[in-house]
């Protein structure tokens, strides 16, 4: 049905009765200010979960194939909502065929934020968890923590004295967090740069260990 190199974005999914409408509808919106590059390039588009969902939630186990896009003021998609502070923004409207569910969803090990994740066909149809979703020049790092047993988060957003930074990776400790970079983007200054694994591990003992990873969706 799909091809291993074939675009799918995996979106947000934070409230039901957005599902619902991707469900019975076949559409899904994006604001067009915040739509990734591959909003309108994906094949696939599949959902990530959030708290809303119980059980179910910080885990992918829906997708449905993309049938087309158009732009929409949110006015026009939701027509008795008129006086909503974003009813003149503008926003995709993202055509979604039927919804499939995977056999095994997709978790987070971590309770971590999730906007948009940009990944291919294969990637996803392979993912064990969330961060096998990513794509970056950090791919052998990141297998050689994980099979130290570190699960690193991939593509972590870390604020540190006002300063927002994206890191490539990061293992969440006891006292603080191992920032991971694999790159010359700017990082907070403790972050590791092309560190092996006997560094990791010194940083995250200094930092009382990592925390705890959970198997939500297995």
């Amino acid at each position: 049905m799909f091809h291993a190199s074939d675009r799918v974005l995996v979106a947000i999914m934070n409230n039901r009765r957005d599902f619902k409408i991707a469900q019975e509808e076949g559409w899904y919106r994006i604001p067009k200010k915040h739509a990734p590059q591959s909003t309108i390039e994906a094949v696939v588009l599949a959902f990530y979960f959030t708290k809303a969902f119980g059980d179910e939630k910080w885990s992918v186990r829906y997708y449905g194939a993309m049938r087309g896009h158009e732009l929409a003021y949110r006015r026009d998609l939701f027509p008795d909502e008129a006086s909503h502070p974003r009813a003149d923004e503008m926003y995709y409207k993202l055509q979604v065929g039927p919804l499939m569910q995977l056999e095994q969803p997709i978790p987070s090990l971590r309770w971590r934020r999730v906007t948009f994740i940009e990944t291919s066909w294969d990637r996803f149809t392979a993912a064990e968890e969330v961060n096998d979703l990513y794509a970056s020049g950090a791919d052998g790092l990141y297998v050689t923590l994980k099979e130290a047993g570190f699960y690193p988060e991939r593509e972590y957003s870390l604020r540190e004295r006002g300063v927002k930074y994206i890191v490539d990776m990061a293992i969440p400790c006891h006292s603080g967090t191992v920032a991971i970079m694999t790159d010359d983007r700017a990082a907070p200054p403790h972050a590791l740069r092309n560190p092996d694994v006997k560094s990791v591990r010194q940083a995250v003992e200094l930092m009382d260990g990592p925390l705890p990873v959970h198997q939500t969706g297995k």
